[in-house]
């Protein structure tokens, strides 16, 4: 059984050095947090998290069609970055086996970075390059009850090491794990960098019969579903409308001939939206195809470009 990667970006801070409102700052066509998250989601994770403080309702819009959790840290501006990781890791406690954590600072590191150390075999990793530690890190879910009750006074890290696991330092050949983009002389330095890199393929897989039906924001609906039980709640955490929702799924349906959601009645908490059976295992198949897909285009891309 493979295990289930979540990953989690921590963006609730105010920015100040950088003068601007820094995870919507450009590299190229796309912003700083939607590099973040292609990154991520072409190496493989499962579900993506974001913790948001400053211009929440801006961010969360920017990224409302890209598939991803976001959660509200409201006290951003009285609170440190780790509480903001817990707020992450309380939510992600119980529906993953490990946790890829980065703040939005670091947006440089490649899929091939994140791929080498999530086959590392360690369950805690910090690459390394050039003798610099940087992100993203990689967390066993099992220390995430521990980092939940860290009440030290040197965030994260002082929270791992609090933890007694050893921690492996993994060197990778890849600067963007340590470059932190922190002023304005720094995202210069990172379009510089930027501007002389080579393109990498981006793809974003879709079901279709009569017309398209099923992609990455219909998965992340069913998975959200699958885990507050409600349509509503679902929609909700992906800053999606209830009419809207309920408009995929009834397409969904239709398009397959069969239901994916059901509805149970009443109690004393009221009724339940749940999955069937059927799209239990539509859902299944979906990640489990786009997973290996990417590691087949990965492939067919490295040989044509760079070999």
């Amino acid at each position: 059984m493979s295990l289930k990667t979540g990953a989690l970006i921590a963006s609730a801070g105010m920015s100040s050095r950088m003068g601007g409102f820094k995870p919507m700052l450009k590299i190229g066509t796309i912003s700083i947090v939607q590099r973040i998250v292609l990154t991520l989601q072409q190496a493989g994770a499962d579900l993506i998290v974001i913790v948001t403080g400053h211009n929440a309702e801006l961010l969360e819009q920017h990224l409302s069609h890209m598939g991803v959790i976001c959660l509200r840290n409201d006290r951003y501006a009285n609170s440190q970055m780790l509480d903001s990781v817990k707020i992450g890791l309380a939510y992600m406690q119980g529906r993953c086996d490990r946790i890829l954590f980065t703040p939005v600072d670091v947006p440089l590191f490649t899929p091939d970075t994140v791929r080498t150390i999530l086959s590392d075999g360690n369950p805690l990793i910090v690459p390394v390059y050039d003798d610099k530690e940087g992100h993203p890190l990689l967390i066993p879910s099992d220390l995430i009850p521990a980092i939940l009750d860290y009440r030290g006074e040197f965030g994260l890290s002082g929270a791992l090491k609090s933890c007694g696991r050893e921690r492996r330092l993994l060197k990778v050949n890849d600067s963007g794990v340590a470059f932190d983009v922190d002023t304005p002389e720094d995202y210069r330095e990172m379009l510089n960098w930027h501007n002389q890199q080579l393109f990498r393929p981006q793809i974003r897989f879709r079901l279709a019969k009569e017309v398209p039906f099923f992609g990455p924001g219909t998965a992340l609906l069913l998975k959200m579903i699958s885990q507050t039980e409600s349509v509503k709640a679902a929609c909700s955490a992906m800053q999606l409308s209830y009419s809207k929702g309920w408009h995929i799924l009834n397409l969904m349906e239709q398009q397959l001939g069969y239901s994916v959601v059901k509805r149970r009645h009443g109690g004393v908490n009221g009724g339940r939206t749940c999955l069937t059976s059927e799209g239990e295992e539509l859902l299944n198949n979906y990640e489990r195809f786009e997973k290996e897909a990417l590691i087949s285009i990965q492939e067919i891309f490295d040989k044509i470009f760079l070999l």
